[in-house]
């Protein structure tokens, strides 16, 4: 685990922020490419293109290497558990559910982060940052609104399901990557890792879709070429540098600032309703977030 240092710390959330810019912008990139063409064809398309373009980036500045065994294991987790699977249940989650709902689900990873990080890697939960997850999963809660949710419909409570699963994976992720011992740095690990998850989508997608035809369109493609370079690629390594330099429970709580984007851009540009849960969600997880960071900076 890398020694936290002031400048470390500064690293780490400018990534941190490129993280949520990134992924809260493609949830509804997302939701628009599972309905231009098969989910899991999406998926596994924008992985692979995201994993090339990281591949020629390093070709041309020289920073290219092949990985070692050493750090094989950062390459399954991430490739694997935050790409593979998180895609799958991602792209098929978003045939049924809103961008909006999809990520407030997919990134309850405080829930699953926070006791493992507190009570087996020692992390120390200090008052302000108790406040700062108690408002953040406070609004998840207002904004997700169990009270007004549609339990009758089955692939609605499917979505939400795979949602769910998708957070369980990702935190996985995030804790193993706090104390995993880096040979390679997050950029020249990140295309093995979305290849990784390439295969992952690509297995899915011959499990479950293979046998129905593509359906390619402009829409289609103008969306892979902003999913696969920007929304996965420089997103992956946003993040799995994040995840190398700060604190899980730091980054999980952090993380809830992706839904506020993505319900944002939602409610903007997709036809999501302004409604005054939603107000006052966005408001406790603005609140969470703002004392995270005062607890970050007293820290340092």
């Amino acid at each position: 685990m890398q020694r936290p240092t002031p400048t470390t710390h500064r690293a780490g959330f400018a990534y941190l922020v490129g993280c949520v810019l990134a992924y809260g912008v493609a949830w509804p990139v997302l939701r628009l490419g599972s309905h231009l063409t098969q989910p899991l064809w999406f998926g596994t398309a924008r992985l692979l293109i995201a994993s090339a373009t990281m591949f020629i980036v390093l070709g041309l500045t020289g920073r290219f290497r092949w990985p070692s065994r050493a750090d094989l294991p950062a390459i399954l987790t991430v490739g694997v558990c935050m790409l593979g699977l998180y895609a799958v249940f991602v792209q098929v989650a978003l045939a049924h559910i809103g961008a909006g709902r999809g990520s407030l689900l997919g990134y309850t990873t405080p829930l699953w982060v926070t006791p493992v990080a507190v009570f087996v890697l020692g992390e120390r939960m200090t008052p302000l940052k108790a406040l700062g997850l108690s408002l953040g999963l406070g609004g998840l809660v207002v904004l997700f609104n169990p009270l007004q949710f549609d339990w009758s419909d089955r692939q609605v409570v499917f979505g939400n399901g795979l949602c769910l699963a998708a957070a369980l994976s990702w935190s996985i992720a995030i804790l193993h990557m706090r104390i995993h011992r880096y040979r390679l740095t997050p950029l020249e690990l990140s295309p093995w890792q979305m290849l990784t998850g390439a295969g992952v989508c690509l297995i899915a997608f011959l499990v479950f879709e293979g046998r129905q035809q593509f359906e390619w369109s402009l829409d289609a493609v103008l969306v892979l070429s902003f999913a696969g370079p920007v929304a996965s690629g420089a997103a992956v390594f946003f993040t799995t540098s994040a995840m190398r330099l700060l604190p899980s429970l730091t980054i999980s709580i952090w993380l809830l600032g992706v839904p506020l984007l993505s319900l944002t851009i939602s409610v903007l540009f997709l036809g999501e309703r302004l409604t005054a849960s939603l107000a006052a969600g966005l408001a406790l997880i603005l609140s969470g977030l703002a004392a995270m960071a005062v607890a970050e900076a007293r820290r340092r």
